[in-house]
């Protein structure tokens, strides 16, 4: 079986998909010695890879050329024949060319929105999405054989948008063996408070920085945030003025973004991880920062209700008063809760998020459509 995967970037800077593709790509090639996969993407300042050491995985770099799309990226895909393309989010040009692709060839192809069909991110430049929901976005989408959604949150906006292809709602995966369980006697000490994820005004750091601002002193006053990440300069540079306008330097710090083992030390140095996201699909930082045992504060804009199911951490409203009175509550909690919510979070991820777990998912659906074997249970016809 061949599986040709599209996404327009796995730079860096490009945040979770980049990260979780590549791993769920690493982890399929170990299920099956027969599956050949092939991914395609625009050639990038820093990509999270150059190759896979897995020699059934090819990785194709290509040019861009006018408004994004990927120079010669459909005569390589012809050249391919795979027996199912797979698209990984939308709005960028790459995948449409996978679509068109697929449906001249007559090939099944799956798209995974990765969030952004989700009510909030629509409203984001909202008439661009429009214009290209209606020239070539739904199109690509209503003709998919199959949509991937990372979590029943995120297939519901879908089925909301009159979307009526079948649905398979697998998580993104967490590599387990690359995120290592903190050692909690020697982060006792820690009063360290972490955000690490894209700086971008859908992550809702401005609701951090205000209700941090809004906590008495008496209780902040041992404690730090880190802000680790990148972004637009001109919004970095807003933040950092409204935390010095705030009179917060000494505890909020803005750091540049983190890879490899410099930041899973961070996820382990942090006693609580915070994301006070307006949407995600999913929040892959979650799950690492749980994998490495730091309890985490998110919001119900994301899928992470199992948060207060293996009470590991705080699944919220989004805004100023429920993250600041969940800080209130946080911030006193002895270290032996500490740790016993950590252990909890690792226990969630082993049970329910690790990679080998996902890809045997994602196996399971190439097998549906290309093989033609039994519908599995995660996907949803309804």
């Amino acid at each position: 079986m061949k599986i040709v995967h599209v996404i327009s970037s796995i730079d860096s800077s490009g945040g979770g998909p980049s990260r979780s593709v590549t791993h769920l790509l690493s982890s399929l090639s170990e299920i099956s010695t027969s599956l050949i996969i092939a991914l395609h993407t625009a050639r990038s300042q820093k990509p999270i890879l150059e190759h896979f050491k897995e020699p059934t995985i090819a990785l194709t770099f290509y040019e861009s050329k006018m408004l994004g799309m990927l120079k010669n990226l459909e005569k390589e895909l012809t050249i391919d024949q795979p027996n199912l393309f797979h698209g990984q989010a939308i709005w960028d040009l790459p995948v449409h060319q996978m679509a068109k692709t697929a449906r001249r060839l007559n090939v099944p192809y799956i798209i995974t929105p990765r969030g952004m069909l989700e009510p909030w991110s629509l409203l984001q430049k909202k008439t661009k999405k429009q214009l290209a929901l209606k020239f070539y976005q739904y199109k690509d989408l209503r003709l998919a054989t199959c949509l991937h959604a990372t979590a029943p949150m995120e297939a519901d906006s879908i089925r909301a948008l009159g979307l009526k292809n079948p649905i398979a709602v697998i998580p993104n995966g967490v590599p387990l063996e690359d995120f290592e369980l903190k050692d909690f006697n020697k982060f006792k000490a820690s009063k360290k408070i972490l955000f690490l994820s894209r700086i971008h005004p859908k992550k809702g750091i401005e609701l951090l920085i205000e209700a941090w601002c809004q906590l008495p002193i008496e209780l902040t006053k041992d404690w730090s945030i880190d802000i680790i990440g990148n972004g637009d300069p001109l919004y970095i540079k807003n933040l950092i003025n409204s935390i010095t306008q705030k009179g917060l330097s000494n505890s909020i710090h803005i750091k540049a973004p983190m890879y490899g083992k410099e930041k899973i030390e961070a996820y382990q140095n942090a006693q609580l991880f915070v994301l006070p996201t307006y949407s995600e699909n999913f929040g892959i930082v979650v799950a690492e920062a749980l994998a490495c045992g730091t309890p985490v504060i998110t919001t119900k804009g994301t899928p992470w209700e199992d948060l207060e199911t293996y009470q590991c951490g705080w699944w919220v409203n989004v805004g100023v008063d429920a993250l600041k009175a969940t800080l209130e509550e946080a911030l006193v909690l002895p270290d032996e809760q500490w740790e016993q919510m950590g252990k909890n979070g690792r226990q969630l991820i082993e049970d329910k998020y690790s990679m080998h777990a996902v890809a045997e998912q994602m196996f399971t659906l190439y097998e549906w459509i290309v093989e033609k074997k039994s519908r599995p249970a995660f996907v949803r016809m309804d």
